[in-house]
């Protein structure tokens, strides 16, 4: 999603939906890609984030003197926070174009929205590249970063561009020289675009990018939201066995009993720390070999299905198996 045309593509896409009560049941292959592609589970990460986007657009919006106040969200891996970007992103797109819709005969959509990847060991003159990319700005090696970022400055200005998602923000790393000049050439964009910046990375606040003085002007200009794991209680709710109650809501399985996951949410907790993407993984990974299992043919989730399913190195290292 790091053009504008596969980003007007996902936005425009409508997102897959479970079955209406009532409707004779989809085909296995049918179940299986929406098993694949899944809903988005609203965690109190995204509500939290989108509230706090619709404010700083507003607060920013007649800001001129200053750079706009930004967002970084912040969090260990597999804890949502590209989720938590890309839905927010999607939500701001949909709404912009709702409210202003394309002129007839006109052949230029409005772009709400721009999208950008930070490389590895990203150069200032590579990132900037990544936001030209992004809207398809025409550049080549001889031209000069600081003529690239006013390409970059203008094209965006012109297309209307109000909110900028920046992701993997934790590859920049200030301490060195290529490093520095980046995070000075974001500052410069958040001064010089009319748009709200967000920013999401993994454990940012352990990284360089709150040290020093580059640090201290960040820290100084974005609120901070953490996409941390989710407590297993939290008086007076229970977070973790909500999410488990929406995700399995929204499963598509022929047998499958509703109340069955949220039993075992001591289990489902101890096995992916807390950490939402580690347990939409499971449970998707579950109904999909539920329904291609030749066995009984029932097609439903338990505790023994679950404990046979194998995720990635860094999810099983946080996995210790309860002896009881």
């Amino acid at each position: 999603m790091t053009t504008w045309q596969d980003w007007h593509h996902f936005v425009t896409t409508e997102p897959v939906t479970p079955p209406p009560p009532g409707q004779p049941p989809r085909s296995p292959e049918e179940r299986l890609a929406y098993h694949s592609a899944f809903v988005t589970i609203r965690t109190p990460a995204i509500s939290q984030l989108a509230t706090q986007v619709r404010t700083l657009m507003v607060l920013g919006r007649h800001q001129q003197a200053t750079a706009r106040p930004s967002l970084i969200v912040t969090g260990p891996a597999a804890a949502g926070k590209t989720t938590a970007l890309l839905n927010v992103g999607r939500t701001c797109h949909l709404a912009h174009t709702r409210k202003n819709p394309t002129p007839p005969g006109s052949a230029h959509a409005a772009v709400p929205v721009a999208y950008v990847l930070v490389p590895p060991g990203a150069a200032a003159k590579t990132l900037i590249t990544e936001f030209a990319r992004y809207l398809g700005i025409p550049t080549n090696t001889r031209m000069t970063q600081t003529q690239i970022t006013d390409a970059v400055c203008h094209t965006y200005s012109q297309a209307g561009v109000q909110l900028v998602l920046i992701d993997e923000i934790h590859r920049l790393t200030p301490r060195t020289t290529t490093g520095a000049q980046a995070a000075d050439l974001l500052k410069d964009l958040t001064e010089r675009l009319p748009a709200t910046f967000v920013y999401a990375g993994i454990d940012v606040t352990d990284t360089p990018l709150f040290s020093g003085t580059r640090g201290a002007q960040l820290a100084g200009r974005a609120t901070l939201i953490t996409c941390g794991p989710l407590p297993a209680r939290h008086e007076p709710r229970e977070p973790f066995h909500d999410v488990i109650t929406d995700i399995e809501n929204n499963l598509d399985l022929t047998h499958h009993k509703n109340g069955t996951l949220p039993r075992h949410h001591t289990y489902l907790h101890q096995r992916t720390a807390g950490r939402i993407g580690f347990l939409t993984r499971l449970i998707r990974q579950a109904a999909i070999t539920a329904i291609t299992a030749i066995c009984d043919g029932t097609e439903r989730i338990t505790k023994a299905s679950l404990d046979t399913i194998r995720l990635d190195h860094l999810a099983e290292t946080h996995h210790r198996p309860r002896t009881d």
